[in-house]
């Protein structure tokens, strides 16, 4: 399975090549709801198909739909889905993406890839990690207001104490046992006398150091998350001594996820940690938009905006999670053409400003529409 932040980050969701080829759908996690998800994978394929045939032979179509083809034949990844799916593609590329959010079924060919969905998902002021943490292994977990997931570590990130350590494990460890298991916060027995604790403290501390300096540079500098620490209270204060992770928050869970009933009951717990910094962080932007307004530096008109984008005006930009305009716009001079999301070429002007703003350098941020300071689908701050 792809990566979105890391893709993001890469800059592979501006990499297409015409034609670009985009697909959303809800997907479902158990069955027997998870049974009309490849009948509706099958048909979304269909209408990218249909679309291309507009402009394109089948000869040169061929190529692009097999993988596609090949996707939905996948019994296996269509028994492990999350709630939303977005497949990118265009020649030489293919990307596939479980979502932790639905999104619109939508089938898009164009000359860029259809990217609001997932610019809604990076964008989003509720995304946060969660290391669960003892002196033996980690886990990692990724969730949003609604959901949270247990992840794979990248690659390069060390799992457990021994992978961790290696040959460089003190004797001590030899002679650890571990009852109750690694997972469950709960402090190993040692045996043995003399300095053998200190010594594995001095392990634990270099574990930690292992395990902050590899989720910084594969997990959370990528994806510009929060990081929430998940573990027994007596790990807490060496972990955030010796972290170096700017995107650690002081706050943390006193408890080992193991220990918890369910996931989703820690979902709860670091919601209720992270929901007044995710208001707050709206509230401010609503705010600043208020205020530039004011001074004549914030707008919300469609035409506006456009040309302030493509001019490098704009220095944060909010956009209505779910409104689309569909049209072209003139990258070179911001006029908009409307049109309709059927014609090969045809995209969302509103996914399009927001790409183009960061390339600018600008802030994007995707706001629910109850949260929206404008009726327009949009508000933009300008630099000047």
């Amino acid at each position: 399975m792809n990566t979105l932040d890391k893709d993001y980050a890469a800059g592979l969701l501006d990499s297409g090549h015409p034609p670009c080829l985009s697909l959303y759908q809800p997907t479902h996690r158990c069955h027997p709801d998870n049974q009309q998800d490849p009948i509706r994978f099958a048909n979304l394929v269909k209408a990218l198909e249909e679309s291309l045939l507009q402009q394109y032979q089948k000869d040169e179509i061929r190529p692009l739909l097999e993988p596609f083809l090949a996707l939905a034949d996948d019994r296996d990844f269509w028994n492990h889905t999350l709630d939303g799916l977005a497949v990118l593609s265009a020649k030489g590329l293919f990307r596939v993406y479980s979502l932790q959010r639905p999104v619109a079924e939508l089938a898009v060919v164009a000359d860029s890839f259809h990217t609001k969905p997932l610019i809604r998902i990076l964008q989003s002021a509720d995304r946060y990690h969660v290391l669960g943490l003892n002196r033996q292994a980690i886990k990692l977990f990724e969730g949003n207001r609604d959901t949270l997931d247990e992840i794979e570590p990248a690659p390069g990130i060390p799992r457990t104490l021994t992978q961790a350590l290696g040959e460089e494990l003190t004797e001590p460890h030899q002679t650890v046992a571990s009852y109750g298991g690694v997972g469950g916060g709960q402090a190993p027995m040692h045996h043995g006398h003399g300095g053998k604790e200190s010594e594995i403290d001095i392990d634990a501390e270099r574990f930690f150091r292992a395990v902050d300096r590899t989720i910084l540079e594969h997990h959370s500098q990528p994806s510009g998350l929060p990081l929430i620490l998940a573990a027994l209270p007596e790990h807490h204060y060496l972990f955030h001594d010796i972290s170096r992770n700017p995107f650690l928050l002081p706050e943390s869970i006193d408890i080992h996820p193991d220990a918890l009933s369910s996931i989703d009951e820690l979902r709860k717990r670091v919601w209720q940690l992270l929901e007044p910094r995710y208001l707050a962080r709206l509230a401010v932007l609503v705010e600043a938009f208020g205020n530039a307004r004011s001074k004549g530096l914030g707008d919300d008109e469609l035409a506006q905006v456009a040309k302030a984008v493509v001019g490098g005006r704009v220095a944060t930009l909010l956009i209505e999670a779910r409104r689309e305009v569909p049209g072209r716009i003139n990258a070179a001079t911001g006029d908009i053409e409307f049109d309709d999301l059927a014609h090969p070429e045809v995209d969302d002007v509103l996914d399009d400003l927001g790409a183009l703003a960061l390339k600018m350098g600008g802030q994007v941020v995707v706001v629910p529409t109850e949260r929206m300071p404008t009726q327009t689908g949009l508000a933009a701050i300008y630099r000047y």
